[in-house]
């Protein structure tokens, strides 16, 4: 676990180093590494989560595990920038098409309309990519 941890710090803290990529850069690379929508996923104790715009989460189950989730609507435009995102699920033990994701802090909810599976290895080397570029052009390279 503190692995997991030191990892995750570490990741953060190369983020702010180097450029920050826009929402809609993210979302088009998330969009790019995201394989065929699935009806429904396994939903035991998730690691964290990732607002990639208003109405994209990127839910991490393990390490190499994680999703895109497409929601109807911007429940994530909340202004208190909770850390914490509630998710409603109907069967309890998986995750689906129309179950809810809420914004704590806000009244709104928004329905799953589409679960995406990520391929988080190619993921993560063309957001590193993204990030240098971004980096190198901010510096005047």
């Amino acid at each position: 676990m503190k692995a997991i941890i030191a990892t995750a710090i570490a990741l953060v803290l190369a983020a702010c180093a180097t450029g920050r990529i826009s929402d809609t850069d993210r979302l088009a690379l998330y969009q790019q590494h995201a394989g065929a929508p699935v009806n429904q996923i396994r939903y035991i104790d998730p690691m964290g989560w990732e607002r990639i715009d208003d109405q994209h989460v990127v839910l991490q189950m393990r390490p190499n595990e994680s999703w895109l989730l497409r929601l109807s609507g911007p429940c994530l435009a909340w202004s208190n920038g909770s850390p914490f995102l509630g998710l409603s699920s109907f069967s309890g033990m998986t995750l689906s098409r129309f179950d809810k994701v809420i914004a704590p802090g806000s009244q709104l909810s928004c329905l799953i309309q589409e679960i995406r599976p990520l391929d988080v290895k190619a993921l993560r080397a063309a957001e590193k990519g993204l990030r240098e570029k971004a980096g190198a052009q901010a510096s005047g390279m």
